[in-house]
């Protein structure tokens, strides 16, 4: 059994290879999307599913740890506090001039 339906390696395949995808990420990015390792992925599922592959299963196992592991490379944006700031009751300073 495949870490996900083929079907979803096909339909990531796609939304990578969409024009409003690559625009997106070209924007964020500076340079197009890599779709490439979808369509391998999605080859090696549907081995995998076909024939029992050994070599397929295998690169689809390495393909999805190393997504795992490029998820968790990236720290939280925000710093997570312990407890709130002592001042936290207080009314805002909304009503006052700078």
């Amino acid at each position: 059994q495949p870490p996900r339906p083929c079907e979803d390696y096909w339909w990531e395949w796609k939304h990578c290879r969409g024009l409003r995808h690559a625009f997106h990420h070209y924007y964020a990015h500076g340079e197009l999307p890599a779709c490439g390792r979808w369509r391998d992925d999605y080859e090696a599922c549907r081995a995998w599913e076909s024939g029992r592959a050994a070599a397929a299963q295998e690169a689809l196992y390495k393909s999805e740890r190393a997504r795992v592991m490029e998820k968790q490379k990236y720290a939280p944006v925000w710093t997570l506090r312990k407890s709130p700031p002592p001042d936290w009751y207080l009314p805002l300073d909304q009503d006052k001039p700078n």
